[in-house]
């Protein structure tokens, strides 16, 4: 009897196992078949929220086949959206603008960016005037000046802008460029002009005979100093220039070792030399003017016993 018994409850373990394995079974078809119903059923657009969730899922794969674009994000009303004269504005903006950094990319070393890169910079900011300004494209109601400039908190075209406006200001190009970014200025000509000289001077010995470098090119080398400290003293100068004249005098004074002395050490042997006397002069002085003292001292003296003596002859005779 308890073997019947041992029997039945085993006999009950290996179907309650056989029912579960063949249960699972049957929700694994199943979960396979409703994923591959769902993957043939046509999409529909969801909201956004249904996009994230299915974003997380094991079974959402992004890429050429998904369900969701994240360009239909994109579309706004006509009324949100820039008119086609601000769009273009917009395109021309960005297109003069990578020209301009391409531009002072290619200028950064040696200094240029004034000389190469004004012609760009003038285009840009032709372009930005257009934008900032109240004129209205036709059948338009806004200017781009608030569609572009002031829609938004980070004021993206703005900030570009400044950027590069800043940077210009701090090169201290507007003095090496004339008034509409035409061509540089006459003294940032001659100035470049008295510099390629000097340079050709210096090539033709590059043999390394920098003796007679040091001689034949004095002239040249103390013009060009002399017109950049004129330039410096009215404010005509630019990072152009202050660059060129640094690597120039680097060239001098450390490649080629030449020196000449400048003009400013005269009054300052000078001034030297005045106050290594001026304790000499002092005392000199000082003796002299005592000596002048004793002398009037002295000549009351004589007078009274000159006149005395002329009494007494006078009283003898």
């Amino acid at each position: 009897m308890s073997l019947y018994k041992n029997s039945s409850f085993w006999v009950l373990l290996m179907l309650i196992y056989i029912y579960t394995l063949v249960s699972s079974g049957e929700v694994n078809v199943l979960a396979t078949d409703s994923t591959d119903k769902m993957r043939q059923t046509p999409s529909f657009s969801p909201a956004p929220a249904a996009a994230v969730v299915m974003g997380d899922s094991p079974a959402f794969k992004p890429g050429v086949e998904a369900l969701f674009s994240l360009n239909l994000l994109s579309s706004f009303p006509e009324d949100l959206e820039i008119s086609k004269y601000c769009s273009e504005l917009l395109l021309i903006f960005g297109q003069r603008y990578v020209a301009y950094v391409n531009c002072l990319v290619t200028a950064a070393r040696p200094v240029q960016v004034c000389q190469k890169c004004y012609s760009s910079y003038g285009s840009l900011v032709d372009t930005y005037a257009n934008i900032s300004s109240d004129q209205m494209g036709a059948g338009d109601n806004d200017s781009c000046r608030d569609s572009l400039l002031r829609s938004d908190r980070l004021m993206l075209v703005y900030l570009l802008y400044s950027n590069m406006q800043e940077l210009w200001a701090k090169s201290d190009c507007d003095k090496c460029i004339t008034k509409g970014f035409q061509s540089p200025t006459n003294d940032t000509l001659y100035f470049m002009n008295t510099h390629n000289q000097t340079v050709t001077c210096f090539n033709k010995y590059q043999q390394g005979n920098y003796t007679e470098l040091c001689k034949d090119c004095k002239s040249s080398y103390k013009s060009l100093n002399e017109l950049y400290s004129r330039m410096e003293t009215n404010q005509t100068m630019c990072i152009d220039i202050e660059d060129t004249m640094n690597m120039t005098r680097r060239l001098w004074s450390r490649k080629y070792n030449c020196s000449f002395p400048r003009e400013e050490t005269v009054p300052v042997i000078a001034v030297s030399s005045f106050m290594l006397f001026l304790p000499i002069i002092f005392y000199l002085s000082s003796f002299l003017h005592s000596e002048q003292k004793k002398r009037k001292l002295i000549h009351p003296k004589r007078a009274k016993s000159y006149a005395s003596l002329v009494n007494i002859q006078s009283k003898l005779s």
